[in-house]
């Protein structure tokens, strides 16, 4: 159907490589043109081998859902007629540890925030299944095993 692509570049620095003092900061490259500074979090690799200013990977992939999310879910409300003016999600992802003891990101909570006008306005019940819906359909959510939820949609 579609290939998508993402080029990363980093360069070695620091004092010592094969004691892990060095640089993990990189760039993410797109297909668009934007490069991205990215790095491990600071969570995981402490500075100054990182570089908490930078876009590390967790926060990617958190961001990648709550779009994923968010793009779905506007599709399917304009569909059914409901006119969004402004959606906000302070989407959180928390890693843990699994069975073997190895991190991973095991759940992302969004908390989508929508202004919505127009005469037809989404209930409750709309809401709770437009979620649902845009859930169930998007790719990103479709390809991952991280428990996703929406939190007191609006």
């Amino acid at each position: 159907m579609a290939d998508y692509t993402a080029t990363l570049h980093w360069n070695r620095s620091g004092p010592n490589f094969v004691r892990g003092q060095y640089s993990r900061e990189h760039t993410w490259t797109f297909d668009g043109g934007l490069t991205i500074p990215a790095s491990p979090s600071p969570h995981v690799v402490p500075a100054p081998w990182s570089n908490p200013a930078h876009l590390d990977p967790e926060e990617a992939f958190v961001a990648s859902v709550a779009s994923c999310h968010m793009l779905t879910f506007l599709w399917l409300a304009s569909r059914e007629g409901f006119q969004a003016d402004r959606y906000t999600d302070s989407a959180v992802g928390v890693m843990t540890k699994n069975e073997r003891g190895i991190p991973w990101v095991s759940t992302i909570t969004l908390r989508p925030q929508i202004e919505w006008s127009g005469d037809k306005r989404p209930t409750s019940a709309d809401l709770d299944r437009l979620h649902h819906q845009a859930h169930e359909e998007c790719f990103i959510a479709n390809s991952i095993k991280t428990a996703i939820t929406v939190a007191s949609p609006s």
